[in-house]
């Protein structure tokens, strides 16, 4: 049995932590709160002695061993170009990440609390102006919380890709690439996720649909169903869709479509940087076919092909 408080599959909600970094501007000092995915979080820890590494940028302060693990180090702070204030008592903490199997360590100035909140109320970042080194693309969106204050929910893998630590495996030879007609559904609210899965699957010989959310997801899928009707699941081969998205998750939205008797029969796999074993569960627990990290594209191309070759089986 599951705890009543953790999240269940297609409550729309997700949990953060929300974090603190100070900023020093003149004599006054700002206080910025962030939030990051407690789904991508192993850990917080308070900062151990850290081994410093040669011809290596300022903001990286070095690595550690975490239980057998050689652990980088990243300050945000530095990073976003922030002027650390030092007349204030700060409580750094290092949140250790894990995402797309990679494990990293961000140094923040307080680990604040545990939030948990709809993703209906948090909204895309595209108003969000560049902040030092940070900019929109790095933020999944925004969140108003109390006294009216703002909170910025960070794509810490975007920052880690910015860094040069990780870049996702795109090349595949053609001859490793199944030829498969059909459509296929895209949701992501990265738009260059949404390309890179995009042009995979065109490289399959699909045809492309995109949605930058959930919401967007259902309205795209209703759209095909107008063009199609009763012939939309042999023509719609695969969805494909990120968890984390502003308006409306993954997860909700494959609750969604698994509960419409229209739409129920296409299979659904998700795509995303979160690598922790619960959210595998809560994929399958959605109706998810298959759950995949972000991107190998070796990995890509053979499950999405396995999925839709075992579709078609027991469709005949």
């Amino acid at each position: 049995m599951f705890d009543e408080n953790v999240l269940k599959v297609g409550s729309n909600e997700m949990e953060l932590v929300d974090f603190r970094i100070f900023k020093k501007e003149g004599e006054r000092i700002y206080e910025g709160i962030y939030g990051v995915n407690v789904a991508k979080v192993r850990e917080i820890i308070k900062i151990p002695n850290l081994t410093e590494l040669p011809g290596v940028p300022a903001y990286i302060e070095g690595i550690f061993d975490l239980r057998g693990v050689v652990i980088p180090v990243v300050n945000l702070a530095k990073w976003m170009n922030i002027e650390e204030p030092k007349d204030i008592n700060i409580k750094p903490r290092i949140i250790i990440t894990e995402f797309s199997d990679i494990l990293i360590g961000f140094v923040v100035h307080e680990a604040k609390r545990i939030r948990r909140i709809s993703w209906k109320d948090i909204e895309p970042a595209s108003f969000v102006a560049s902040m030092g080194s940070l900019d929109r693309s790095q933020i999944t969106g925004v969140t108003r919380i109390e006294n009216d204050e703002v909170l910025l929910i960070l794509d810490l893998e975007s920052v880690v890709e910015a860094l040069g630590i990780y870049k996702p495996k795109i090349d595949l030879e053609d001859s490793e690439i199944n030829t498969i007609d059909g459509t296929a559904l895209v949701l992501d609210d990265s738009s260059i996720a949404r390309k890179l899965v995009s042009d995979a699957l065109k490289k399959m010989g699909m045809r492309v649909v995109e949605a930058k959310d959930g919401v967007e997801g259902l309205e795209k899928i209703e759209e095909l169903y107008n063009i199609y009707g009763n012939r939309l699941g042999s023509e719609l081969k695969i969805i494909v869709s990120d968890v984390e998205m502003p308006q409306m998750d993954g997860f909700h939205f494959a609750s969604n479509i698994k509960e419409d008797e229209r739409f129920k029969m296409i299979p659904v796999v998700f795509n995303s940087s979160i690598s922790d074993h619960f959210s595998e569960l809560r994929g399958k627990e959605a109706g998810g076919e298959a759950y995949l990290t972000k991107f190998d594209a070796s990995v890509f191309y053979k499950e999405i092909s396995k999925v839709i070759k075992s579709h078609v089986k027991i469709d005949k």
